[in-house]
């Protein structure tokens, strides 16, 4: 067999055995919230039982900030192809910067994230209420 056909052979199978590496470790682009309804389920995903009242999606569907009937807040986050979420605390801060939002959780695990919302000064004052 031609020496150039096996190298070709050899690379291209293990370009295969590569990208099912990475499919079976679902790798991929960052997902992305496209509908409230997506929202509400990985708010549920994250906190089981999170019953949102009020949401408001990032303008790319990079995340979400969501609220119960007793004023928890959720911030929802991308996590790889996942998202992550986490009940803001006293701790946390919010400010405007531009047209984004900046949440800082206070956990250094988690950390701070932006989202471009519509409604962010009201998000800044529902934080803000928590202290």
């Amino acid at each position: 067999m031609d020496p150039q056909l096996l190298q070709f052979l050899g690379s291209l199978a293990a370009i295969l055995v590569l990208a099912g590496i990475a499919w079976g470790l679902k790798l991929g682009p960052e997902r992305k919230l496209e509908s409230e309804e997506e929202a509400r389920r990985a708010a549920g995903e994250a906190v089981d039982g999170f019953d949102a009242i009020h949401l408001s999606l990032d303008r790319e569907g990079r995340g979400a900030l969501l609220s119960d009937a007793s004023g928890k807040i959720l911030l929802l986050r991308p996590h790889g192809t996942h998202f992550a979420g986490r009940v803001i605390t006293a701790e946390a801060s919010a400010k405007i910067d531009g047209d984004t939002l900046i949440i800082d959780t206070a956990e250094k695990r988690y950390g701070a994230a932006g989202l471009e919302l519509d409604d962010a000064p009201a998000w800044v004052q529902r934080i803000e209420a928590i202290k």
